[in-house]
């Protein structure tokens, strides 16, 4: 089995190209291919599958066998293969968040629209009905959904948080059923804002894709900055882009290696 290791600012992915192929368990393969000792490591791991109504479709695990309807950085590492592939300068990918369009922006920078975010209690999902801009959880987060659910937090000292501590306490708090990103923003200016994650079924992560765009949204909704905004990771920087047609983010991507995984590997219980 042939794989693709690569990350976005330091959020890592292995990618699987698995059209025209049988298919396999992922769950598995993924709790087995994550671990950072006996595997090969990764935050999440994406298989792309062949697709009737886009170029491809693209599906997601985190390291903990859990799957998620979206990655941001990972379909951005999927678009850069495909381009690359084909030599074209946009492709669109299908995944269970929807069709996701991705275009080359330029400088070894790709560009996705995540689409637009979800605002609604139901449809984050929240366990019940409540203003997501103003949850009843000690500091005041929002609550985003951009196919996965993200509760974001506002603070002044962001250096200080622990997040190995509050990241799990509110990835399991009981208004997210299905458990929750959980970013930790500061906000430097009207189009800058620095932010720390804690990835649902990862941990401490550099960077995050949807995290960003759910940072830059609760900023802008809470009228912190605008739009558009850049977003600092401990990974590198997002720009981020709230428009009428959707949420577009725009960052490097990078392969690190092509690899296989070896017939004894496979073959281990």
């Amino acid at each position: 089995m042939n794989f693709f290791k690569m990350h976005g600012l330091g959020n890592d992915f292995v990618i699987v190209d698995s059209r025209g192929k049988d298919s396999f368990d992922v769950s598995t393969l993924a709790l087995r291919l994550g671990d950072r000792r006996r595997g090969v490591g990764f935050d999440q791991v994406a298989v792309v599958r062949t697709s009737d109504q886009c170029d491809a479709r693209v599906d997601f695990w985190n390291q903990d066998g859990t799957s998620s309807a979206t990655c941001g950085n990972a379909t951005r590492c999927v678009a850069r293969l495909l381009m690359n592939e084909t030599g074209c300068k946009s492709v669109t990918l299908e995944t269970e968040h929807g069709q996701l369009n991705c275009h080359a922006a330029g400088e070894g920078l790709t560009s996705v629209n995540m689409g637009n975010p979800s605002l609604d209690w139901l449809a984050i999902p929240l366990a019940h009905e409540i203003d997501p801009l103003k949850l009843p959880i000690e500091g005041g987060p929002c609550a985003v959904g951009l196919g996965n659910p993200h509760c974001v937090f506002f603070v002044n000292d962001i250096e200080t948080v622990n997040l190995e501590e509050l990241g799990p306490r509110f990835e399991n708090h009981s208004l997210f059923p299905n458990r929750t990103n959980v970013e930790f923003v500061a906000v430097r200016s009207p189009d800058s804002i620095r932010m720390r994650i804690w990835e649902r079924g990862v941990g401490v992560t550099p960077a995050s894709g949807s995290g960003a765009c759910a940072a830059a949204i609760a900023s802008s909704l809470r009228g912190k900055t605008g739009t558009k905004v850049a977003v600092e990771t401990d990974g590198g920087e997002l720009f981020i882009d709230w428009r009428d047609n959707g949420v577009w983010k725009t960052g490097p991507t990078c392969l690190v290696f092509e690899g296989t995984l070896s017939a004894d590997w496979l073959n281990q219980e």
